[in-house]
């Protein structure tokens, strides 16, 4: 994920307060301390998906793999996201993450619908952000 993203990360409902130009240097300050990040989702034809990838979370106190994905609204429930999600986790598992995780709000269907499908099961129910959040879990 680089600058010259940015305009097609301002298309993605990412919520916090980054913000999308914070969203690509947090992205790249993960990359430089912990050597993983997320990753620009394009079609074969180069349309701009959304983001997926690794990112380190706290969760009470605890700091965790997560793996998450964004897909622009236009594009959901065609599949993109549970493609980007077990691309996401077989990264995890060639970075030898032993466990990983997915904060979901509770309303967020769908993802929780794609965590499921990557094999990840409600571990618990957490305050993050402000708001409740579901994390889905598995180990790898």
């Amino acid at each position: 994920m680089q600058e010259s993203d940015l305009s097609e990360i301002a298309t993605l409902e990412l919520g916090g307060s980054r913000g999308p130009r914070g969203w690509i240097e947090w992205t790249r300050d993960n990359y430089a301390k912990h050597g993983f990040g997320l990753w620009v989702v394009e079609t074969h034809s180069g349309e701009f998906v959304g983001d997926c990838g690794l990112t380190l979370q706290e969760v009470e106190g605890d700091w965790m793999v997560e793996a998450g994905w964004h897909v622009r609204a236009p594009l959901r429930r065609l599949g993109y996201a549970a493609e980007a999600a077990l691309s996401v986790v077989d990264a995890a598992r060639v970075a030898d993450v032993e466990h990983v995780i997915a904060i979901i709000r509770p309303d967020n269907v769908a993802s929780q619908g794609v965590a499921r499908k990557i094999g990840l099961h409600l571990e618990r129910e957490i305050h993050k952000n402000g708001g409740p959040a579901l994390v889905f879990g598995a180990d790898l």
